[in-house]
């Protein structure tokens, strides 16, 4: 439904900073979007529209939207045949081509990993501490090599993904704070990206943006066990994170406690509670945080609090998880089944079932 003038006004003045606040505060420099299925979505057919209604290039209507960093996640050897290492070359030549900055997402894994579940990659099964040590900085360094020799050096990477209690468990896992055997495995991925490109920055993400203590647990942790890393990565989702108060707390708390800027690595919000595909959405509620409704103007509401509040909190960057990855037929989220097993993140994009953006989302400085 098209909104009112009134509502269209109120929404350019309350969302988009004047230039001289926006002048005032440091400022949002990595202003990203975690594209990871945007690929395949292109190769079965569907079509992204700007704000306009005008079919474009959803790279570049992101761009226009204010993203100006691509993130896109690798898996060692999924069974689907996406995220892994050709795909993630070609797409992001496509990022680059665009004027994006990249960000590459490793998981050390064949299929998701995040704070429920750290597979360690088929290849790799079997493998003591001294060996997956080895297995990290040898992947790493052929991803970033290879990237780096089609003129697509990452400007970031992650060494692993929401490693909230480790990684390639159960060997990379935090047994009674015992910190080392993971730190080995950061310190081989945080070598094995300086050795391939100086500049690369490397980040180390977990899922703990509501939860100063177990943040300080952590990240007190790798560093007591000499972990080496430049930026530290949160993920934050109100509905499950908790206030936008507590979040400036924590990213204001890890930046001056650990001495390194601080970005948050993903975030998202529903534009409505409307299923377009078989599976049942992860997000329902038409109101999940702070009385903000799942809609189009309530998307870009939150979307703009959380970018304001790390901004002012001292993060340097906010990255939106999956914008494009419409309900579309065949990009399912399961590795083991992309075709069938349908999406339940459809409602949190920003481009609506029918790929046309949010005209209201903005990335902001």
């Amino acid at each position: 439904m098209k909104p009112s003038l009134a509502v269209a006004a109120f929404l350019a003045v309350a969302l988009i900073p004047s230039p001289a606040v926006a002048h005032e505060k440091p400022g949002l420099t990595m202003r990203g979007a975690d594209v990871s299925t945007l690929q395949r979505s292109i190769e079965l057919g569907q079509k992204f529209y700007d704000a306009r209604g005008r079919r474009g290039n959803p790279y570049e209507i992101l761009e226009k939207a204010g993203v100006n960093y691509v993130r896109l996640r690798i898996w060692n050897d999924p069974t689907s045949g996406y995220s892994n290492k050709e795909k993630v070359l070609k797409q992001a030549r496509a990022a680059k081509a665009a004027g994006h900055k990249l960000l590459i997402d490793f998981h050390y894994s064949d299929t998701w990993a995040d704070p429920g579940k750290q597979f360690v990659p088929k290849a790799w099964a079997g493998h003591d501490l001294a060996q997956l040590e080895q297995d990290v900085y040898d992947y790493t360094y052929d991803i970033c090599t290879s990237l780096k020799r089609q003129g697509t050096t990452p400007d970031s990477v992650q060494i692993g993904n929401e490693i909230n209690v480790g990684m390639l468990w159960p060997t990379g896992y935090v047994n009674n704070s015992d910190f080392t055997p993971l730190v080995g495995l950061l310190n081989a991925g945080y070598d094995a990206t300086k050795a391939c490109s100086k500049r690369t920055q490397v980040m180390v993400h977990t899922a703990l943006a509501g939860n100063i203590d177990a943040a300080h647990w952590f990240y007190d942790g790798i560093t007591a066990a000499g972990a080496r890393w430049d930026i530290t990565a949160l993920s934050y989702y109100c509905m499950w994170h908790g206030s936008l108060t507590n979040l400036a707390t924590v990213i204001g708390d890890v930046k001056s406690r650990y001495g390194k800027p601080v970005v948050i690595a993903e975030t998202a919000y529903p534009y409505t509670t409307e299923n377009y595909d078989h599976l049942e959405n992860i997000m329902l509620s038409a109101a999940p945080c702070d009385g903000i409704p799942a809609t189009q103007q309530g998307q870009a509401q939150e979307f703009a609090a959380v970018q304001t509040t790390a901004r002012d909190a001292g993060a340097i960057g906010v990255f939106y998880w999956e914008p494009t990855w419409t309900g579309i037929a065949g990009n399912g989220w399961d590795t083991e089944d992309i075709e069938n097993s349908g999406n339940a993140w459809e409602n949190m994009a920003t481009f609506d079932d029918s790929g046309r953006i949010n005209p209201y989302v903005r990335w902001l400085r």
